[in-house]
């Protein structure tokens, strides 16, 4: 696996793109731009298959789901929940839906950056006024930061959830593969891809 500034990619991610998108005007309040109008239109397909289907957790193997109910399934089959067990699935659910969504957004946000960015830089470069354009630029991209950030302060309580479930249902144990390190991944602000 290898480890990425998780702003910088979507930094990097958006800015071959920023071309198709527009700069909103001087005095307008700060909206999406095309792109990030594009990117939200396909992400919000993303946000309804979280509320609407099932999740996945990342596993060596198994497909391990939780449904919009608080199913457990391994492999497809449905492992036997009680009540309180039952709660445990749909909480770690949410917190895993609260974590995605918020770095959905935060792509989006990524996107917007760099369509504003290839457009001041473009502005720059006509009008000769090149001085405060990084200024600028780096300013969104600290609140991008902060933003991102904020999705590390979500994980120490998925954790939790994690290792609460891990110890109610046994089934679940083996999944369970969030640990310290993925906080502290997060928090010095990289992410691990595949």
């Amino acid at each position: 696996m290898k480890l990425v500034n998780a702003p910088l990619l979507a930094l990097m991610l958006a800015l071959p793109l920023a071309a198709c998108g527009e700069r909103p005007q001087a005095n307008a309040p700060q909206t999406d731009t095309t792109l990030g109008q594009k990117v939200r239109e396909a992400t919000n397909e993303a946000r309804k298959e979280l509320a609407q289907g099932n999740i996945s957790i990342g596993s060596d193997g198994a497909k391990v789901e939780i449904s919009p109910a608080g199913d457990l399934l391994i492999n497809g089959t449905a492992v036997a929940l009680n009540d309180s067990q039952r709660a445990l699935t749909l909480q770690y659910r949410e917190r895993t839906i609260a974590i995605a969504e918020a770095g959905i957004e935060i792509g989006v946000q990524g996107a917007n950056l760099g369509a504003r960015a290839a457009g001041e830089a473009l502005k720059g470069i006509f009008s000769g006024d090149t001085d405060k354009i990084e200024e600028r630029v780096n300013a969104e991209a600290e609140k991008l930061k902060a933003n991102a950030a904020k999705i590390c302060d979500q994980m120490p309580a998925l954790l939790a959830t994690q290792q609460q479930l891990a110890a109610a249902v046994p089934e679940f144990r083996p999944y369970a593969k969030m640990d310290q390190s993925d906080i502290d991944d997060c928090r010095d602000g990289h992410v691990e891809l595949p």
